[in-house]
């Protein structure tokens, strides 16, 4: 123990020796003191010293996260230069399914540390980090000594597990809590309640792990190193569940001896036709089902060695009917129906927008259970359109005479986000000018009433859904150009991407027409040349 820690200890000692074995103080003493014994203070791991083993440990627990498992050599490199350097506190952020928690207990095979978790799910009493005083009858230190306890090391790997998810009341904050716990320049002098002295986690590896970085309060955010796990590509999950997910299952189900084939062809379509996620949960359930069925059949049939090969028509056999419908594009290119991106909190996904003009007095109805963000954004885009309809050949108050309701589908699910704005902007024009918005074409990007196209989020999990789509041109704001080099090359060879600064630039990409730019258009003596044979839109 640490000096200060062994003269408390030794006091606590002498006044247990003073008390009559049978009070209820003597109990509470004795309790404190074993604590203070079987709490580690110096005992460390012994970590692995070889990058080469750590890296080939991460590949064979996980496919794909190269970013992750660059950082986590990194982290082990620096460990070798430096003597005694600050615990990390890295937080993982993705969607369900990706691979946090399991990431989590590789780096500490990796490194050769204990691993020990921690659940902050629903926590919202601050005495469960920082322990209770020893005033109160049946007080315990919190769960960051009692974890450390079982341990048995100052150095594990601490898993503090949903941290996006707690919550608070009267009895305190636990998330202002942590900041003590993950401040690299306090948490070497942490104070649990109920030990009452100063305690080391500076040797500890801190990972978090959430599914959204916005419920984290700001300041825990800060302390925290983000790195952001995104959904898995199509080809990703195929290789995951050949690697990965097929030999466990087969281990799990009792099939290993039988002789069973999973074709590629079998797992694509239940990738395709039975899961909808960013992960692969749901993915390791479904081979899991068409095994157990399988299992069953093994049972039936004694004697003779099974043998089964497992194909598209035999899942379908197997599991039933499909359970989703792919998402695909548009058979044709329509007049006020656009193709949008969004970010989900399980991947990405695309959403139609509709627009429909009737004769009105100017009212807009926005539906599809939008939130206050995108209800903003489509009047935004209303009153860009109506700010630049001279140029497009309209009548400038031809929305005097209309009605225009704009509806995004699949009404039941709440829609929220700035990254609707350029493709509302696009429906409507094309639905006033009667111009096509081409089938082919995805478009995620927000409008300000000038025109300009803001920078947006999620751009890798829009690109995925865009493909699973079957969509080959995307749209995006040419500030988020540097957020292509994390799309896989597979993916990125296949698309053709447009980066636009303004929504002038928007127009002449996605409406499938004859479309001149607005500087040409601004010198025309006749607006309406420009809109093709059809005649510009005036009641």
């Amino acid at each position: 123990m640490p000096k200060d820690t062994k003269e408390k200890a030794i006091q606590e000692l002498k006044r247990l020796e003073a008390m009559p074995g049978v009070s209820a103080e003597a109990t509470v003493s004795r309790n404190y003191i074993e604590w203070l014994v079987s709490v580690p203070w110096k005992k460390t791991s012994k970590e692995i010293k070889d990058i080469d083993a750590a890296e080939k440990i991460l590949n064979e627990d996980h496919y794909g996260l190269e970013k992750i498992k660059e950082r986590i050599l990194e982290f082990l490199a620096v460990r070798q230069l430096v003597k005694g350097p600050k615990g990390t506190i890295l937080c993982f952020v993705g969607p369900p399914g990706v691979g946090k928690t399991s990431l989590a207990k590789s780096i500490a095979r990796a490194t050769g540390r204990r691993f020990v978790r921690l659940s902050l799910g629903g926590v919202r009493d601050e005495a469960e980090i920082r322990g209770h005083r020893r005033t109160y009858i049946g007080a315990f230190p919190g769960q960051i000594i009692q974890r450390m306890k079982k341990a048995g090391t100052v150095n594990p790997v601490f898993l503090l597990d949903e941290v996006d998810k707690m919550s608070m009341d009267f009895r305190g904050d636990p998330s202002a809590a942590l900041l003590e716990v993950l401040d690299p320049e306090q948490n070497n002098t942490f104070t649990d309640h109920y030990l009452d002295v100063e305690y080391d986690l500076s040797k500890v590896m801190f990972i978090a792990t959430a599914n959204v970085t916005h419920t984290i309060p700001a300041p825990l955010k800060d302390r925290m190193e983000i790195i952001s796990l995104s959904g898995y590509t199509h080809l990703e999950k195929l290789a995951i569940g050949r690697q990965f997910l097929v030999p466990k299952q087969l281990t799990e189900q009792g099939l290993e001896d039988a002789k069973i084939t999973f074709d590629d062809s079998s797992l694509e379509e239940l990738i395709d036709s039975y899961t909808r996620e960013a992960g692969v949960r749901n993915l390791e359930r479904e081979i899991g089902s068409c095994l157990r069925k399988i299992a069953r059949q093994v049972v039936k049939q004694t004697g003779a060695a099974f043998e089964a090969r497992v194909d598209r028509p035999k899942v379908r056999d197997l599991l039933g009917k499909p359970k989703f419908r792919s998402q695909q594009i548009h058979d044709k290119s329509e007049v006020g129906l656009a193709t949008g991106l969004a970010w989900t909190e399980v991947g990405g996904e695309i959403l139609s927008t509709e627009v429909a003009l009737s004769r009105g007095k100017g009212n807009l109805t926005l539906t599809g259970k939008l939130g206050d963000v995108m209800q903003e954004s489509a009047r935004a885009a209303l009153s860009y359109v109506r700010s630049r309809a001279e140029l497009f050949g309209l009548d400038p108050d031809f929305h005097s005479s209309l009605d225009i309701h704009i509806h995004v589908p699949e009404g039941a699910i709440p829609k929220d986000g700035p990254s609707a704005g350029i493709t509302m902007a696009t429906a409507l024009l094309s639905a006033v000018t009667k111009i096509p918005v081409n089938r082919d074409i995805a478009m995620t990007g927000e409008i300000t009433l000038r025109g300009k196209v803001l920078p947006v989020g999620g751009v890798k999990d829009k690109i995925l859904a865009a493909t699973r789509a079957g969509i080959t041109r995307i749209i995006l704001p040419a500030e988020n150009e540097r957020d292509l080099e994390d799309i896989p090359a597979d993916v990125r060879e296949k698309m053709e991407f447009h980066l636009v600064e303004s929504m002038d630039e928007v127009v002449s990409v996605a409406l499938d027409g004859t479309i001149v730019p607005l500087a040409a258009k601004a010198k025309l003596p006749e607006p309406e040349k420009v809109i093709g044979d059809e005649p510009p839109v005036t009641h």
